[in-house]
């Protein structure tokens, strides 16, 4: 792992990087890879994760090309110096802001979405100039190993490298000083990737998750709420780190939405959620077990019913759920909406700002009012108003957590600075030299400096 990390430092070193035009050539290859490897990638995310070929596209491929399309698309004008308007105190003097790459990054990438997680943060890091050791999950060996063959036909080692293996692999990689280190995964590991980074000053980006609250009020359309929260649930069997965790509905609207909600499971999965090929499956066993514990204490009104040989779960909603229940006490990561009730919304208020804040929040009115309390009151990394997950495909918002869900974000522009350094720079005419800065300081000096220090 050293050799490899200082192979790379060396040919940063060279300044290759730097040059623009070799970073957009190094897109446009990843870009060409993508359509090339298309096949390939969908063949490996279906045995990992039981992804149908459409999904596959919409979820990780296409919004990985989007985001490379982006990059291209703006690349001169974010690696642009910015000028700033030097002060009357500094005369002679221009001032400017120069984006400069940070040097050689690591990007350690998960499971669930692990094309996109994994080549999202690396489009922004070559597009700022950095080389990338990447690191993806050993938990979807076949969409790794296509990974690595992938990028290691388009990119030399000393450029981007890719790291299979698994946690030995990740303890041998932190161990080494990297320039930047940025993090898809559970706040657990994160705790140990921080750790590792804080003994080399390593700057970083902690993306994690949470428990995402949903929140459903009294004026809401119950039938388009069903559809987009079911849709968030259905979508990677809920493997996904801003589905929404838990439901807060209005109590006047429950047995409405509890309706609607099992039509559109229907609607869109069959009669039979578990007999259908196109519905992604948990990663292992070990998930499916224990996601299958967090519904043992509370009742199913919706789906509840599992395969263990398939290793898919109904998308379920379940119903008798309390802040002691077993899926209130961690992230689901999976098909399982629990739901409560409310009356108020201070209640609602007083019990997601009780809870550690969630890399994503949704709310479901056509209250102007309620809508401004929600993004004003409620700190959370993103979000949607009358929709679930969909904020993340947008390039020019930033996507990142805040506290326990995260830090740090990127996409489009923010993933551009994630990996830059912003130097500012001074540059001083030698034509003038005014006295005033310098001993021995005089009455007159000190009016001066007074008029143009204000």
């Amino acid at each position: 792992m050293h050799k490899l990390v200082e192979k790379q430092r060396q040919f940063f070193l060279t300044h290759t990087t730097l040059d623009i035009r070799y970073r957009r050539e190094a897109l446009k290859k990843l870009r060409t890879a993508l359509r090339k490897w298309e096949p390939r990638i969908c063949a490996a995310l279906e045995t990992d994760l039981g992804k149908c070929a459409m999904e596959t596209y919409m979820t990780e491929i296409g919004m990985v090309q989007a985001g490379l399309s982006d990059a291209l698309r703006h690349l001169s004008r974010w690696s642009r110096p910015k000028r700033v308007m030097a002060p009357l105190a500094q005369f002679p003097s221009r001032c400017r802001v120069v984006p400069e790459p940070y040097g050689v990054s690591l990007i350690i990438s998960p499971w669930n979405y692990p094309v996109l997680l994994c080549l999202d943060p690396l489009v922004a890091a070559l597009a700022a100039g950095n080389c990338c050791v990447v690191k993806p999950s050993s938990m979807s060996p076949a969409t790794s190993a296509v990974l690595a063959e992938m990028l290691g036909s388009i990119f030399p080692p000393a450029y981007v490298s890719v790291v299979l293996g698994g946690r030995e692999s990740i303890g041998a990689l932190l161990e080494q000083k990297f320039d930047y280190i940025f993090f898809t995964g559970s706040p657990k590991v994160g705790h140990v990737v921080m750790e590792a980074a804080a003994r080399h000053l390593t700057p970083l980006t902690l993306e994690l998750g949470g428990k995402s609250p949903c929140i459903v009020d009294e004026s809401a359309n119950v039938r388009v709420a069903a559809r987009r929260i079911a849709f968030g649930k259905i979508l990677n069997a809920g493997q996904t780190c801003v589905a929404p965790d838990y439901l807060m509905i209005h109590a006047s609207r429950k047995e409405e939405f509890v309706a609607e909600y099992r039509a559109a499971v229907q609607e869109m999965l069959g009669e039979e959620p578990l007999q259908n090929k196109e519905f992604t499956h948990i990663i292992n066993a070990r998930h499916f077990e224990r996601l299958c514990g967090l519904m043992r204490d509370a009742r199913a009104v919706v789906g509840g019913r599992s395969d263990a040989e398939s290793l898919r779960i109904e998308p379920t909603l379940l119903d008798g759920i309390t802040s002691d229940s077993a899926a209130m006490q961690e992230e689901i990561f999976g098909p399982i909406l629990p739901m409560m009730t409310w009356e108020k919304w201070n209640d609602v208020e007083d019990f997601v700002l009780s809870r550690p804040r969630p890399l994503a929040s949704y709310l479901f009115t056509t209250d102007s009012t309620a809508e401004k309390r929600f993004i004003s009151n409620l700190a959370f990394g993103g979000g949607c108003v009358n929709d679930t997950i969909i904020h993340l495909a947008v390039h020019g918002l930033p996507f990142g957590g805040i506290g326990d869900s995260g830090m740090g974000a990127y996409h489009g522009k923010a993933g551009f600075d994630t990996f830059t350094h912003y130097k500012s720079v001074l540059t001083k005419g030698n034509w003038l030299d005014l006295p005033f800065r310098y001993h021995p300081y005089n009455g007159l000096k000190s009016r001066i400096l007074r008029l143009f220090l204000r």
